[in-house]
């Protein structure tokens, strides 16, 4: 029988398995909500097309710097790992207080909502349905990932599978169907146009590719195929999201998307009748199991990492499973925290906005300084082996923070209450440093 406490991750993963699960963390439900909010910040059709490739580049920019950290620093524990080299033990403990309880599982929690209101449209369990659908959704996830990660990659590639057969779809119809009678809205005029919104929903639907990193542990020959996994996701990505919105715009155009609240379902219901809202509902349903599956694969890794670092309860949540292959206790506290924050979610009119809300600042200002942590690993480690250098530095990383610093501050300026608790929940996690085990070893690569 296998010994968790004495097992490690494994090289299990190959190239097309981590660019499955990025595919699957970023094309999710985000794609089929913010078009329309998109479509009210923009002025023209050119300028609504434009704003989801510069989404794009800042995606790519993000993943360049990535890939140098995951290719020079490869871990289990992703971000976690290189705001401990950067920063110091402390700054990677706070990360990792808040990844377990504000960014993690605050997004496995708005995942499953968005898999809850649309689930319970195919079959409703009444007005509490969605919270229902939601903690049922959480605990399979959760069950699946703690059977192991061979069984959760398997779950992956087959449900990412339908959902961009789905999205595929919707491309296909988009331009081939007939363009709808335009319905009447109002222009909006240049001066009350606000771009810089329409780029937050813009980043928030190509969310999630950072994720990867978490997979550097458990990927064959990361040096090498971690560059890989991050170009090529992210060449797919742009690709996807440009010809799903060139499709809506040809079918609803511009005043149509500002006046819909469900722009995929609409487009279909206008090139195949009624039943295009039921298929669009049901690759929505899907497109949220295979967000919430990746992410709650992905996310159990800092539980995993941060463990090692405590001096109560880290050996047993730090446990690996050596036969499953998945930090599967660490699974079960990510899932339990995120029924909590699904409690939390349900007392609130929109729980998908309320743990947008939550996490954003939060994740935000990590971000920001895991782009800084680029500069700093250079500097504090002049001879680290780099088989991949992010090109035109320190112009790209400069810029990645940029847009960190933006996004920041438009999370602090806008997330409202929700926001603010999540600060208020990160800042609840100071006493965990005293948890702190000393360590006075060299870091180690």
């Amino acid at each position: 029988m296998d010994k968790p406490s004495h097992a490690t991750p494994q090289p299990v993963l190959s190239v097309f398995d981590a660019i499955t699960i990025m595919v699957g963390l970023v094309v999710g439900i985000g794609i089929f909500r913010t078009p329309s909010l998109v479509a009210n910040n923009v002025t023209s059709e050119w300028m609504f097309l434009l704003v989801w490739v510069i989404g794009g580049a800042v995606t790519l920019v993000g993943a360049l710097c990535y890939a140098e950290l995951a290719s020079a620093h490869p871990n289990a524990g992703g971000e976690y790992h290189f705001l401990s080299r950067a920063y110091g033990k402390r700054v990677a403990m706070m990360f990792g207080w808040a990844r377990c309880t504000v960014i993690q599982s605050g997004a496995i929690a708005a995942v499953a909502f968005v898999f809850g209101d649309y689930a319970n449209q195919l079959l409703t369990l009444g007005p509490h349905g969605p919270a229902i659908y939601a903690v049922l959704a959480v605990l399979l996830i959760g069950t699946i990932n703690v059977i192991g990660t061979v069984q959760s990659t398997w779950l992956q590639i087959s449900v990412t599978a339908i959902e961009i057969g789905a999205i595929l779809a919707i491309i296909a119809f988009g331009f081939l169907g007939t363009p709808a009678v335009k319905a009447p809205a109002p222009s909006i005029a240049p001066e009350t146009a606000a771009l810089g919104i329409a780029m937050v929903f813009v980043l928030l639907t190509y969310g999630g590719w950072n994720e990867t990193a978490y997979l550097g542990g458990e990927l064959r020959d990361p040096q090498r195929n971690m560059v890989r996994v991050l170009m090529l996701g992210t060449g797919i990505l742009v690709l996807l999201y440009l010809l799903v919105n060139f499709a809506l715009l040809s079918v609803l155009g511009l005043d149509g998307l500002r006046a819909s609240d469900a722009v995929a379902a609409d487009m279909m219901r206008q090139v195949a009748g009624p039943s295009g809202s039921t298929i669009v509902t049901i690759a929505i349903v899907v497109a949220a199991v295979s967000t919430l599956n990746a992410t709650a694969l992905t996310g159990a890794r800092v539980f995993y990492s941060m463990s090692h670092d405590l001096r109560v309860g880290g050996r047993w949540m730090g446990a690996w499973n050596g036969r499953g292959k998945t930090p599967a206790n660490a699974q079960i506290v990510q899932c339990g925290w995120a029924l909590v924050l699904i409690a939390f979610g349900a007392g609130h009119a929109d729980g998908f906005a309320a743990m947008v809300n939550y996490t954003a600042p939060v994740f935000w200002g990590f971000m920001l300084l895991v782009a800084l942590a680029l500069f700093v690993l250079r500097w504090r480690f002049p001879g680290q082996a780099r088989p991949y250098r992010v090109p035109l530095y320190p112009l790209t990383p400069i810029l990645f923070a940029v847009f960190c610093s933006y996004m920041l501050y438009s999370g602090v300026m806008y997330a409202g209450r929700a926001g603010w608790i999540g600060l208020a929940v990160l800042a609840a996690g100071l006493p965990v440093l005293m948890l702190h085990k000393a360590d006075h070893r060299a870091p180690s690569t």
